[in-house]
Formats: structure tokens, C-alpha cells, sequence
């Protein structure tokens, strides 16, 4: 299987010297801006740490804030409270059964959404309608249709980039630069169930991101979001491009729907899935999220820990609970 080649699609600019509240003040008489959150646990480097000069604060599902150089990105935001309910398809609902580590009406400013796919859980309702409509975002070509679309919002969003597989954009905010990728990933296995939800369209096409962080060296700072995958083939090209990664966020849970007691179809990964991406990609420290706060995971968190135990890769994993910080070096 030969590297696939990196297409730039983009070449997007970011103010952050001016960035504008998260959410839209009509739609929340109370929304503000809250300052930078103070993290509940510090977290850095487990073998090698020192001249932390970057962030990435855990908020829940697949949540999470990025910070370096004045800079702050959000992936996947989802701020649904414990109780509130998703829909992830025909017939299939999930319930949260956690609660976000901060309230979306106090998100610090944000400058830059990474969003792998158009699912509720990862896009709720409430972020959708409170989202001011000039943040920018990058996400699938599915997604950005849906979102600056006005069939079917009636205020689209307005600075929506699109990138398909192995498509990049380069970025410069101030005096930060960086390169967004976007990864292969698949909710479903190539083959007959494939075809059939592409022909159904139950499930939305996805995107892992490969995030370069271009510091004073030439050598950039390497993170991939896995996004929603299987252990899919695909996934086998990424460390021809990246054969070095820093740090890997990876979805787990193993979500199963239409539900954990009826599993018909799973569509993140498990623990034994995770682990053998972590063998794949082999970054420098793997984080998991994404693997408790939705009723359709059936693949508990201690699952992959005790795999990770058993493959000797203790110091190469840290684990964040809601509202816990990893710092780390660029």
C-alpha cells in the first residue's frame, strides 16, 4: 500500500488578537466569555518533561481545547449535560451520562473548530444553535455542506473549510503556524455494510486530523486525532506519511448501536482495536478519550488500560479525567 499524496487545499488566516465571544449573546442572555479554565489535574511528559509550552485541556466526549502561542482550538464540541439525549442515526438515540468539565456559555475564546464528523455527539444541538456563525471551522465536505447550507439551517455557517481525505490546509494565527490534515477513518468496514450506509446514509463519513505545530525547529510537533474509526486498512498509510507522531488522541468506547445490549453494529473502537493503533501510529504518548460518557459504549476505559499495562506501555499513556490538563513541549 503506497503513501498517498498530500494534497493543500487551504490556506486559512486566524485573529486571535480580537476573538469574539463562542456564543452568540441572542441565543443565551447569559452567554460570556469565561476565562481560561483552571484545569482540575496537571499532567506533562511521564518520562520527559520540562519546557512545557502548550496545552490541551480534556472537557469530555471528544472535547478537548488546544492551546499554544495565544492560539486555542476546540475538536468535536459536544456540551450536553449528563441526562440530555443525542441522535446518532435512524431509530438509534443515546443518552450523556457525564457532564462537560465547563458550561459552553463560559468557553474562553475559541479561534478554530476541528470537527471530524456531523453526529450529535460531537456536534450537539445547543452547540449548533449558540456557535457564533464566523468561527471558523474544519471539518469533512459532509459536514461543511450541512452546516453553511441554507436548506437546512437558517443561519448558516459562514467560514466552514472542507478538507476530504488526505487534503491539508496551512493556518497562521499571529505568530503560530500550523498544518491541519485530514486522516482517513470509517465508521463502518469497507465491504457490503459499507455500500449499504452509503446508500442509506445512517452513518456520516469521518475524518481523523493530523495537527503540525510548527515551532523554532524545523521538525514540527506532531498530534493526531484519530476521530471516530475503526481498525480499518486505511489507518495503515498514516505512519508512511507521519512516520513520527508526538501525540495521539484516540477514540474508544467501542460504541454499539443501537445499543450495548444489542449490538448489531460497532462503530469507534475497542480497547483491542485501540491498542493496535497504538502499535500502528506509535506516537510518543498516547491520550484516550471519547470512552464514557455516552450510553451506546460498551468498551469500558479499564479495558484499554489493562491492555496497555500488558503491552509494557504504561509510560507512553496518559489518562485525563474531565477537566484535566496535558501539558507538553513544542
Amino acid at each position: 500500500m503506497s503513501a498517498p499524496n498530500i494534497k493543500l487545499a487551504a490556506n486559512l488566516t486566524l485573529d486571535v488578537a480580537d476573538a469574539r465571544p463562542p456564543t452568540k449573546p441572542e441565543a443565551n442572555a447569559q452567554a460570556q466569555v469565561g476565562p481560561v479554565p483552571i484545569p482540575h489535574e496537571h499532567k506533562v511528559h511521564p518520562t520527559n518533561p520540562g519546557g512545557e509550552n502548550a496545552t490541551l485541556t480534556f472537557v469530555g466526549t471528544a472535547t478537548t481545547l488546544l492551546e499554544w502561542r495565544g492560539l486555542r482550538i476546540m475538536t468535536d464540541p459536544n456540551f450536553l449535560h449528563a441526562g440530555d439525549h443525542v441522535h446518532l442515526g435512524p431509530g438509534v438515540t443515546a443518552k450523556r451520562l457525564t457532564n462537560p468539565s465547563i458550561p459552553l456559555n463560559q468557553l474562553p475564546p475559541i479561534h478554530l473548530v476541528l470537527l471530524s464528523h456531523y453526529h450529535e455527539d460531537h456536534f450537539d444541538k445547543l452547540v449548533e444553535d449558540r456557535l457564533r456563525r464566523d468561527l471558523p471551522i474544519v471539518t469533512t465536505p459532509h459536514a461543511a455542506h450541512h452546516l453553511t447550507t441554507a436548506q437546512y439551517k437558517g443561519e448558516p455557517f459562514t467560514a466552514v473549510t472542507a478538507l476530504d481525505t488526505w487534503e491539508a490546509a496551512d493556518i497562521i494565527a499571529r505568530d503560530a503556524k500550523f498544518r491541519v490534515t485530514a486522516m482517513p477513518g470509517k465508521h463502518v468496514q469497507t465491504g457490503m455494510m459499507e455500500m449499504v450506509n452509503k446508500a442509506i446514509g445512517a452513518l456520516p463519513p469521518t475524518n481523523g486530523w493530523m495537527v503540525e505545530l510548527f515551532g523554532a525547529e524545523r521538525k514540527p510537533y506532531r498530534i493526531y486525532i484519530s476521530g471516530d474509526t475503526l481498525m480499518v486498512d486505511e489507518l495503515k498509510t498514516i505512519p508512511q506519511n507521519f512516520p513520527h507522531v508526538d501525540l495521539m488522541l484516540v477514540h474508544l468506547g467501542g460504541t454499539t448501536i443501537p445499543a450495548p445490549n444489542i449490538p448489531l453494529l460497532m462503530v469507534t473502537m475497542d480497547a483491542e482495536q485501540g491498542i493496535q493503533l497504538v502499535h500502528l501510529i506509535n506516537p510518543d504518548v498516547t491520550i484516550p478519550i471519547h470512552y464514557d460518557d455516552y450510553d451506546v459504549f460498551k468498551s469500558p476505559l479499564k479495558d484499554f488500560q489493562d491492555l496497555v499495562t500488558q503491552a509494557g506501555l504504561d509510560q507512553k499513556v496518559v489518562y485525563l479525567n474531565r477537566g484535566d490538563q496535558y501539558s507538553f513541549k513544542v
